[in-house]
């Protein structure tokens, strides 16, 4: 063993042996997984949501199945196809848990549609919202369809025949085709055939159609529909015989052999390359496509029949999702809600003084504004006395303010640091598009540890006051990204407190530099010691109640998957401790097993914004413990990414366990518990005693009212 793997062990904790936990029960991940798509879906087909956020709902639920296949089953794929048969952690095989997959994802996908058709289609149009099949075109519309495709549509399209000087192209994962079933010989007397058609993303999938010729206000064509009755057109003399859209969804996790690669960067770039024709996972089809094109298509993708998903309707669904926001119906949305400016920051003081005058600084997106987040940053830059910034990206999006202030800092002279995640996925290409943005403005970038994702959330300034440094931090659950910091609800600390303040100083120098473990006052920090931390957390309320005492733990995340946490909670819960968890996506521990977990409730609460604060709170013997995090309770988290738990204290912890767990576990609106056969019931009741986290803390923090 070399010397460099040798520190590497030292170092690092032991991660969960596969075989240490065979015996404990634990639901599928990725069933659990096609349990949380169905309550977003149930959100879709809610009457009690506004309407086009039921369309915008079911877009979420395609856009996750796509991801699913790309991801998940891409992966369970290769398992198979490598000859890995031996079961997982839940006691299925790759081949059983795929068959499982296979059932639940054509039950889901036939839903989506079944609503799309049945349920909002009719009711949208009952709105004045229509979207006109080809059968419902009058004269009109048709006329402006044809004038619209030549001007817009055709130019940009290229008909492809298929024989033997045109093999089936490379399609690009999740893009719209056509397939065409010829008749006729053409100019060069060839035999027709099939043909292809390939939709640009330039093109919308959706086309607004004018008023004065539809007669209503919001009325829309879908492109699949214009291209299917133009099609003669692109095929003079031929005589097409039938027109079927279809969509391949491929292998899009990128594959990066980090101890090989001598520049991540750049073995990143040439894997980007290729992730749009990854191995096909998935064809959807037309549901009126003829069985022998659709054996044709599987053959092109290499594709078994249980792969393929006929659809009565669009085949990429989620390209619905620009609609609710191009239509002006406020009264078919949630109402518009600003978030509060916290109170701190109306004084008209600088950002420094407020945080000193309080040394600790609360905020809840997205009730409460992220603009102080922001102005951090911004004042950091133009603020003459600070010297050094340094900041962890993970996902920033488009025309970010921390980019634009940062490179101000950058060039006013300052020394800025910018640790960059390459790897968050589906955002790779971005991330290397704003790592040369930042070194090119003289930022010196870094992207964290060979083999760990540096996932934290962390913001240093280091600022000069009476001839001393005096240290400014921002930690949070949520990434530096001010759009999704209005959908997403996330915790915030502004804090100078010396010991958090210095430890997250460590950790930047630890990311940047060489050394060993590092010793924190405060924070606790993946992948050294948090996962030994929540073990050990939840075995001091098991010891606590065995002795007679009370246990209690609360805890919120994404996902919980961790065998190790799980195994923890469970003889917590055998020991009489009460757990309560809130887990809005993926949860493999069962709850209400009698003798193993009946005191394990489990809850997932959905609804308007997203939910992704990360919150563990222990009752400690009455001495509370509370900790906000960046980390799900899952083994990527825990032994394969740079994550931090910060503790709170005194009305900061009151304030995060009230707004982050107990109204969560008093929603009976928009909550669902897993029951002892690990499927989720949604919870309900009377009009009387209906309680809706989300809407509880709308009201709170609008003085009970929303935006006019």
């Amino acid at each position: 063993m070399n010397d460099k793997k040798a520190d590497k062990m030292q170092v690092l904790p032991e991660r969960w042996s596969r075989n240490r936990y065979c015996d404990l029960p634990l639901a599928n991940r990725e069933l659990s997984f096609l349990a949380f798509d169905e309550r977003v879906l149930a959100l879709a087909s809610d009457p009690h949501v506004p309407l086009l956020e039921r369309l915008r709902f079911l877009c979420i639920s395609s856009s996750n199945l796509d991801e699913f296949f790309e991801i998940r089953v891409a992966g369970l794929k290769q398992k198979i196809e490598g000859g890995i048969e031996g079961a997982g952690i839940d006691g299925l095989s790759p081949s059983q848990e795929m068959s499982a997959i296979e059932r639940e994802t054509h039950a889901l996908v036939e839903k989506q549609y079944s609503l799309l058709n049945d349920v909002l289609i009719p009711e949208l149009a009952g709105q004045d919202i229509r979207f006109f099949p080809r059968k419902s075109w009058t004269p009109e519309i048709s006329e402006w369809i044809k004038d619209f495709f030549i001007s817009d549509i055709a130019p940009v399209l290229s008909p492809l025949g298929l024989d033997p000087a045109h093999p089936f192209p490379r399609l690009t994962n999740k893009s719209l085709n056509f397939i065409i079933d010829l008749r006729g010989v053409d100019a060069f007397g060839r035999d027709s055939g099939f043909a292809l058609v390939r939709a640009p993303r330039s093109l919308p999938r959706v086309i607004r159609v004018p008023l004065e010729i539809c007669g209503v206000r919001d009325g829309f064509v879908f492109l699949s529909s214009i291209v299917h009755s133009q099609i003669s057109s692109l095929f003079s003399g031929m005589e097409p015989l039938g027109v079927y859209q279809f969509k391949v969804t491929r292998n899009s996790d990128l594959y990066v052999s980090e101890e090989e690669v001598a520049n991540l960067r750049r073995a990143l770039e040439s894997e980007l390359v290729q992730r749009n024709f990854g191995q096909a996972v998935r064809l959807e089809v037309a549901a009126n496509c003829p069985n022998r094109i659709v054996r044709y298509l599987q053959r092109q993708f290499r594709l078994e029949p249980a792969e393929v998903y006929r659809v009565n309707g669009p085949v990429n669904l989620n390209r619905l999702f620009s609609i609710p926001d191009e239509i002006d119906r406020p009264d078919l949305k949630y109402p518009s809600f600003t978030p509060q400016v916290a109170p701190a920051f109306e004084s008209g003081c600088s950002i420094f003084e407020n945080i000193a005058q309080r040394s600790t600084i609360l905020f809840h997106h997205p009730y409460e504004s992220y603009v102080p987040v922001i102005e951090l940053v911004r004042q950091a830059a133009a603020d003459p006395d600070v010297l050094a910034i340094k900041q962890t990206l993970y996902r920033t999006g488009h025309e970010s303010a921390f980019v634009s202030s940062l490179m101000e800092a950058s060039q006013a002279g300052k020394d800025i640091t910018v640790v960059i995640e390459l790897r968050a996925r589906f955002d790779e290409a971005a991330n290397i598009k704003l790592a040369t943005q930042l070194q090119e403005a003289g930022i010196q970038v870094v992207y964290g540890v060979v083999g760990f994702k540096t996932h934290a959330k962390m913001l240093l300034v280091v600022r000069r006051e009476k001839k001393k440094l005096v240290k400014y931090v921002h930690v949070g659950t949520g990434n530096y990204h001010a759009t999704t910091a209005r959908a997403y609800t996330d915790i915030s600390m502004l804090t100078n407190n010396k010991a958090i303040t210095e430890d997250v100083h460590r950790v930047f120098t630890q990311l940047t530099g060489l050394g060993q473990t590092l010793t924190l006052k405060q924070l606790v920090q993946a992948p050294f010691k948090l996962h030994g931390f929540i073990v050990e957390r939840i075995a001091n309320e098991t010891r606590v109640a065995r002795e007679g005492g009370k246990g209690h733990v609360i805890a919120r995340m994404n996902s919980l998957v961790d065998p190790g946490v799980i195994e923890a909670l469970y003889k917590a819960s055998s020991a009489g401790v009460k757990v309560d968890l809130v887990v809005r996506g993926i949860c493999t521990l069962k709850a209400g097993v009698p003798g193993l977990s009946e005191n394990i409730r489990v809850v997932s609460v959905l609804g308007r914004f997203l939910e992704h604060s990360r919150v563990f709170w222990f009752l400690n013997q009455g001495k509370e413990k509370l900790y906000i995090s960046s980390a799900d309770w899952m083994p990527r988290n825990f032994f394969n990414r740079v994550e931090i738990a910060v503790p709170l204290e005194g009305e900061s912890l009151a304030r995060v366990k009230e707004e982050c767990l107990d109204v969560y576990l008093k929603d009976n609106s928009y909550a669902w518990q897993q029951n002892v056969n690990g499927r989720y019931d949604r919870l309900s009741s009377g009009k009387a005693d209906a309680f809706s986290a989300q809407q509880f803390l709308i009201s709170r923090y609008r003085g009970g009212r929303l935006d006019d």
